[in-house]
């Protein structure tokens, strides 16, 4: 059965989701803030929460309507055929949000909008109490100037959730962002990856995943998983065909280190755990003392700053050793996610190449690009 689903991604991050729904096969029907719409059926979003690396979750678009009083929220809910989905026994929610909307009031919404629900349902069981002791059922109405959109949940705990990261050490970046940011890079796998600020590893992990197209959903599970109108056969499939689809490579030169002994040992452990720990070189070294003999290359780093847990004397010494670096080696690029708006002057003296807005949890943040010189021809031609 074909329907709507809905990637809900971080601001900023929708084009990088919708090049990743279509490299599934599936067409992208709009982009908006935060929300990538596509075509599918239940085996569409099965694949999609198993390969998306930079969404956040995908849901089920049951609902569009424009919405300035209640009673457009109780129709439009009491007209969806949730006995499709929910069980008689199924642990619904109903949760709301309002921006910028005349229903501004989000207890009220979510009560309209639980009731009617729970009339639906009742048209089709027999019971006044419905007891939430099977599957998870997670409803939201997302209401944005007025316009309502009605989803439902197929994901459970964010996408971001890989199931490799059992250990975090301070300030972890999302695993969804540290993807976006290799995916924004000109990294391949046959270059040079270095992060030399790498915590608990995260940013070379995805790198070693998106290399070995290891799909980032296949060691945890989704709501989806547990509901009884899901072909179970369909998830078996999908997921066999994961494992089909990796490519091990040996010959990828990732690189992460970082001053703090314990967070080396953390990242460690979290490639172990993501089956990548035989891809990436992980060690305790000071920023700047990182050396290569590589010409050219790509940095892609996540630098403690201010607003995290970073103070000026710790950035100083990062920039000025990026100074430094990036001076011997023009051929090297640079892409840093931070907050700290200082970054082009005291490192490069210059703008950055290009910018990106985006988001670290709640935290506003820039992708700063700086590109390197491109090889001379007489080196690519040795």
């Amino acid at each position: 059965m074909k329907m709507e689903l809905a990637a809900a991604v971080t601001f900023g991050l929708e084009a990088v989701a919708r090049r990743e729904i279509e490299g599934l096969g599936y067409k992208a029907l709009k982009t908006e803030d935060g929300r990538v719409t596509f075509e599918g059926d239940i085996r569409a979003a099965v694949r999609a929460n198993l390969w998306l690396r930079t969404a956040d979750r995908v849901q089920i678009v049951l609902g569009d309507v424009r919405a300035v009083e209640f009673e457009d929220i109780y129709q439009t809910m009491r007209g969806i055929s949730w006995e499709e989905w929910i069980p008689m026994e199924g642990n619904f929610t109903v949760n709301a949000v309002s921006v910028k909307s005349r229903l501004s009031s989000v207890p009220a919404i979510q009560k309209v909008a639980e009731r009617a629900l729970i009339d639906r349902l009742r048209d089709f069981y027999p019971i006044e109490r419905f007891p939430k002791t099977g599957a998870d059922f997670d409803v939201k109405v997302s209401i944005h100037k007025d316009r309502a959109v009605i989803t439902l949940d197929t994901t459970g705990p964010g996408l971001n959730k890989r199931g490799y990261r059992r250990l975090i050490g301070k300030a972890p970046l999302k695993e969804t962002l540290a993807a976006a940011m290799v995916e924004l890079s000109f990294w391949n796998p046959e270059r040079v990856l270095a992060d030399p600020c790498c915590g608990s590893g995260t940013i070379p992990i995805e790198a070693a995943m998106i290399a070995q197209n290891i799909a980032p959903g296949l060691s945890r599970s989704f709501a989806l998983e547990s509901w009884d109108s899901v072909d179970k056969s369909i998830i078996k499939e999908e997921r066999a065909r994961c494992y089909r689809q990796m490519t091990p490579r040996e010959d990828l030169r990732i690189f992460g280190s970082d001053i703090d002994k314990e967070a080396v040992k953390i990242a460690r452990e979290n490639a172990s755990e993501a089956g990548v720990g035989e891809s990436i070189f992980f060690e305790v070294k000071d920023v700047a003392d990182f050396r290569t003999a590589e010409p050219s290359g790509i940095m892609i780093s996540n630098p403690p700053y201010g607003e995290r847990i970073g103070d000026e004397q710790t950035i100083g010494r990062i920039y000025d050793a990026w100074r430094g670096f990036f001076a011997e080696k023009p051929g090297w690029s640079l892409f840093c996610l931070t907050s700290d708006k200082t970054v082009e002057d005291r490192v490069f003296g210059r703008p950055a190449d290009r910018r990106r807005k985006l988001y670290n949890g709640r935290m506003e943040v820039c992708y700063y690009q700086f590109h390197g010189e491109k090889p001379k021809r007489e080196a690519l031609e040795k």
